[in-house]
C-alpha cells in the first residue's frame, strides 16, 4: 500500500533554496519514498523578460542540473514530469527572482505483509483439483480412440 501526498514549495528569489529530504530511517515506509514533479509555475509578479532557472541538486547522484528555464511574456510554465526516488533533493533558483512553484506528489512506499504459506497451501489444493481432471480427459481419449480402433 503506498501512501501519496501534494508536494509544493516556492522559491522567491535568487539563490533561494529548498530541500527535499527523504526519509530513508522511517520504518514506517521501508521500501522508500519517491518524489514526482509534475509542474514547475512562474508566479504572476515576475518580472518581464527576465529568466528564471531552476536547478536541481541530488545527495544519491550528487547531479546538479537545470530542470526549468522559465521567462515572463514566454515560458510560464513547463511540465517535467521527473522522478526522484529514495534520494534528498534542494531545487535552487540560479537565475531570476521568481517567485517560482513547484508542484507535485510524494509517495511512501510500505510493505505488504504476505503470508506465503497460505499461497503454497492454495496452490497444492488447486493442483490436487487438477489432476483428476486431466486423468479424466486421458480416459475419454483413450475411450474414444479405443472405439475409433473397433471401428
Amino acid at each position: 500500500m503506498s501512501e501519496e501526498s501534494f508536494y509544493g514549495v516556492t522559491l522567491k528569489g535568487k539563490d533561494d533554496t529548498v530541500e527535499w529530504d527523504v526519509l530513508s530511517n522511517d520504518a514506517d515506509y521501508p521500501r522508500g519514498q519517491k518524489l514526482i514533479i509534475k509542474q514547475i509555475l512562474l508566479g504572476a509578479e515576475a518580472a518581464e523578460g527576465e529568466f528564471n532557472v531552476v536547478e536541481v541538486h541530488t545527495v544519491k547522484d550528487s547531479l546538479k542540473i537545470p530542470i526549468a528555464v522559465l521567462k515572463a511574456g514566454e515560458t510560464r510554465a513547463v511540465n517535467p514530469d521527473i522522478e526522484f526516488y529514495d534520494t534528498s533533493v534542494t531545487f535552487k533558483l540560479i537565475q531570476g527572482n521568481g517567485p517560482v512553484y513547484i508542484l507535485g506528489q510524494n509517495l511512501k512506499d510500505d510493505v505488504e505483509v504476505v503470508d506465503m504459506d497460505s499461497d503454497e497451501e492454495d496452490e497444492d489444493e488447486a493442483e490436487e483439483e487438477e489432476v483428476p481432471k486431466k486423468k479424466i480427459k486421458l480416459d475419454n481419449n483413450a475411450d474414444a480412440k479405443g472405439k475409433n480402433k473397433k471401428k
